[in-house]
């Protein structure tokens, strides 16, 4: 299972997205997912399973196909809950 992050231009954002994504996943316990950040325009579908952006970019990410859409980058809290949802649907949890 893949997941990545997708900021608008530069990668620093979903770096930082990225990282708090491998933080969330080691405290779920859950280790078989591997995780990545992109920018928008060299993100394309095959390279993850689940796309995380956040609301600036939720319009211009549907090509991805499942996109997972944060309120807010910084949100530790929101992002564990997202990404907790995720597992339990995909069977990680």
């Amino acid at each position: 299972m893949k997941f990545a992050a997708v900021c608008g231009s530069g990668l620093g954002s979903s770096f930082m997205v990225e990282m708090n994504i491998n933080s969330v996943l080691q405290e779920l316990g859950v280790t078989d997912v591997e995780v990545a950040h992109y920018d928008m325009g060299s993100a394309t579908p095959d390279l993850a399973d689940v796309f995380f952006v956040g609301t600036d970019l939720a319009d211009s990410a549907q090509h991805l196909g499942e996109v997972v859409v944060l309120d807010s980058i910084i949100d530790l809290d929101e992002l564990k809950t997202k990404v907790q949802a995720v597992c339990e649907e995909k069977g990680l949890l």
